[in-house]
This record gives C-alpha cells, structure tokens and sequence, in this order.
C-alpha cells in the first residue's frame, strides 16, 4: 500500500544498430572517422605549384606563413608567431631533427579550429613521412577557407575589410594641418 510498482522495460535491440556499435567496430580494426574531410589531399600539392615550389625549396617559410595565420587569428591563446619568427624557429627544429613535432602541433591545431578529420594519417606521422606535403595541404586548406597565409595576417584583414566596403578605395584628402611654435 502506497508503494508504487515500476513496470519492467523490455529492451529491443535494432540490428542495425548492433552492427554500427563501437564495440564491433573496434573488433575489426576499424576506427570511425570523425570530422570534416580536408578541401584537398595530403598528395595533391600540384594543385597549387607556386607554394609546392616555394615549400619545397624552403619548407620553413611556409611553415612561417602557417603558423603566423593560426596564432594569429586566435590571439587569445596567448603568444602569437610571425612568419619571420615561425620560419626561425622551424629551421632550428630542423636542425635540431624536431621540426616534425613543431610541424604536427601546428597541424593539430589547424584541424582543431576547423574539426578537420586526422587522415589519411595522424598528425605526427604526415609530417614525419612528407613534411613537404603536409605544409603544402595545410597551406591550401587555410587559402580554400578564404585565409591566404601568403599575404600574411595585416594582408588578409586588409583584403577582409577591401571585401567588406566592396573594394572601394578612400581617396579623400587629409584635413588641413598648420605647424604651431
């Protein structure tokens, strides 16, 4: 009296379900890939041969460029790169044989900011076996979102406010000055 029965569930099962589950999918080896797929492949530097170039001649001025649009376009997170010091400091990794780790921080954070899927391989291992693919992809990937590390960070808040105003060039006259003694 007063005490109130719970009903027994009965719990269905769908199969689909049952197959799609996690636990099935990691008995087979295989791991669901979750995020946005990248706007190009880690092989596809011919579609931009100018940075494929300039990346393979001197991989630590476009790791510079990358790094320089990724800090600063966060500026909360603290310091902030410029390409100059980017470029510095992944040519003394090079030197040191650690480049790799700067270079796969930095494309961690690039999939970060976008939810970008870790593929075709995780971060470390794209920059250990092609380093040179990997600057290039990210370069194309941060270019295709409409951020050309090229132009640098003042170069692409330049061309975001030209967009922004329709290319309208201010051509006025500044006010009148007089020198006071």
């Amino acid at each position: 009296m007063g005490r109130i029965q719970a009903s027994p569930e009965i719990e269905t099962q769908d199969p689909v379900q049952q197959v799609n589950s996690y636990p099935q999918n990691f008995q087979t080896g295989q791991t669901p890939q979750i995020g946005n797929p990248w706007n190009s492949g880690l092989f596809d530097c011919h579609l931009d041969q100018t940075n494929a170039w300039m990346t393979a001649l001197s991989p630590c001025v476009t790791f510079g460029q990358i790094a320089e649009v990724l800090d600063a376009s966060e500026p909360s997170q603290g310091s902030q790169l410029t390409c100059p010091i980017g470029s510095l400091i992944f040519l003394l990794m090079g030197v040191l044989c650690t480049n790799t780790l700067i270079g796969s921080k930095f494309r961690a954070k690039l999939r970060k900011k976008y939810g970008l899927v870790e593929a075709p391989y995780q971060d470390v291992l794209s920059h250990l076996i092609c380093p040179c693919c990997s600057l290039c992809q990210e370069f194309r990937e941060l270019k295709s979102r409409g951020l050309d590390p090229s132009l640098g960070w003042q170069g692409i808040l330049a061309q975001q406010q030209a967009n922004q105003y329709g290319n309208v060039q201010m051509n006025t006259a500044p006010p009148a000055q007089a020198m006071s003694m």
